[in-house]
């Protein structure tokens, strides 16, 4: 079984990933260079949107951990 903060974090590295791989084969072999770039470009949005959306949760984790350790 995976850690709590690893299959939080899974959507997001899922969803970047698809959207590289889009982005090379939109380049590369549709010949499509401006929607390539375009969908290249969402690869640093989702993970910024995943170090949003999940910075509370790592958070309180690591307050969790103090507390365990007093």
């Amino acid at each position: 079984m995976l850690p709590l903060s690893l299959r939080l974090k899974l959507p997001f590295l899922g969803a970047g990933f698809v959207s590289f791989l889009v982005s090379v084969w939109l380049y590369f072999v549709a010949d499509e260079t401006t929607a390539g770039i375009f969908v290249g470009i969402w690869v640093p949005s989702i993970y910024s949107l995943g170090a949003l959306l999940l910075a509370p949760v790592d958070l309180a984790a690591r307050l969790e951990r103090t507390e365990a350790q007093r």
